[in-house]
């Protein structure tokens, strides 16, 4: 069964909850829970005389007042139109928590290519981008890598288009940006040193932080995070995980899952992902898949402090439960803004030509997350909300003074 199967979806948020804070009325609302466009594509590329590849596509806007849509593509098997359209919602509340000129959206192509070529990986996405040409030239959407898909790809769209802001995550040798492909884990490594300073008065060279999922969100952070002088006490990914009381070699696990694929194998007490959550850290970092902390692992989870690298790693239920016990949740939409902010600042040096060396790059991040970071600490306490709840609250009235900007509404 899928992750998403039988489940409505609302990017995290309970929106006529939100809505009541707002005092929104019935009709913005209503703007708000639907999808501005769905877009289904039987997708048809052919291999060789003997070999086609049939997937289905989907291309998701979810509310574009704000500006164009932007949002990644995600090649897996399981990818459904119901998963593709929360991650469209969840971007069109990130960018407006950090107010970046984006709207929501998403794409995503349901295919296995785990164990094919490079060529075949580029051939799928040169059909897709025939098929939405049209969004893509206009600007109206705006891809990024997403899970499955990486700068090579970005690179074949833009070797399409011949257009350097019609995508971003490219290759920093085709228009792309440095500091492009670390940008969302040091986005999250900033989110986790604000929460520990600001609101737990922690210095994170104190501090013990286990993460769940090594890909390229959770190996930046460890990296970022171990460089600060935080101990990186435990590492997970879809095999296993490793846990070191003394603090890991981040480096040297760098090395070991180049070589060998997995974190599993590395020195260390051999652990699952379930004991890596309950584990006696003061911070955990979903950085892996969706709703990993629910009913069932919540009352386990010992951290105080929880930042969201991966887009909607706790559920509802789960939310609860932490919220109960005193944690403190950094919610996806702050803690992992940090590769949307990097896009918006590569979208806008494609479309001035100008180059932008990686330390301002790191700079608008930090800048970014830390203003964000300040309203919502400052409408929660004003509101007594959740660090979640306020995200939303200054998202939504964003998006809705935008519609009204726009004359939506």
């Amino acid at each position: 069964m899928h992750l998403f199967e039988g489940k409505k979806l609302v990017g995290g948020a309970d929106l006529s909850r939100i809505g009541r804070l707002l005092n929104l009325s019935s009709i913005e609302e209503k703007l708000l829970e639907k999808d501005e466009k769905q877009t289904i594509i039987d997708l048809r590329a052919k291999l060789d005389d003997k070999t086609v590849i049939l997937a289905d596509a989907y291309l998701v806007y979810h509310n574009t007042a704000r500006g164009p849509a932007k949002g990644g593509i995600r090649l897996a098997p399981n990818v459904i139109l119901e998963e593709t359209r929360d991650l469209a919602e969840r971007m069109t509340w990130k960018t407006a928590l950090t107010r970046i000129p984006f709207g929501g959206g998403k794409s995503g192509i349901s295919v296995d290519l785990r164990t094919t070529s490079a060529f075949t990986k580029k051939l799928v996405i040169r059909r897709f981008v025939h098929e939405i040409r049209l969004e893509l030239s206009s600007g109206s959407y705006i891809p990024a890598p997403d899970l499955g898909s990486g700068p090579p790809e970005m690179a074949a769209i833009y070797g399409e288009l011949h257009m350097p802001e019609c995508v971003t995550g490219k290759p920093p040798r085709v228009g792309g940006l440095p500091g492009r492909e670390e940008a969302t884990g040091y986005g999250v490594s900033i989110a986790a040193i604000y929460a520990l300073e600001k609101l737990r008065n922690k210095d994170v060279k104190e501090t013990k932080v286990a993460v769940q999922g090594f890909g390229n969100v959770g190996s930046w952070t460890c990296n970022f995070l171990s460089e600060r002088g935080a101990r990186i006490v435990a590492v997970a990914d879809a095999y296993g995980g490793v846990t070191n009381p003394d603090g890991l070699n981040i480096k040297e696990l760098s090395r070991h899952v180049n070589e060998n694929g997995m974190v599993k194998g590395f020195k260390g007490r051999t652990i699952t992902n379930e004991d890596l959550l309950s584990l006696d850290v003061d911070v955990l970092i979903p950085a892996a898949v969706e709703n990993v902390i629910n009913r069932e692992t919540a009352p386990r989870v010992r951290a105080k402090t929880i930042v969201e690298g991966a887009n909607g790693p706790t559920t509802a239920e789960g939310d609860a439960i932490l919220r109960k016990k005193g944690a403190i949740i950094v919610p996806d939409i702050l803690a992992n803004s940090g590769g949307v902010v990097a896009s918006y600042v590569e979208w806008r040096s494609g479309k001035s030509g100008s180059i932008t060396p990686r330390q301002e790059v790191y700079d608008t991040i930090r800048e970014t997350i830390a203003d964000a970071f300040d309203r919502v600490v400052e409408t929660s306490e004003r509101l007594s909300l959740s660090y979640r709840d306020a995200s939303m609250v200054l998202a939504v009235d964003e998006v809705v003074k935008a519609m009204h900007d726009r004359g939506w509404v």
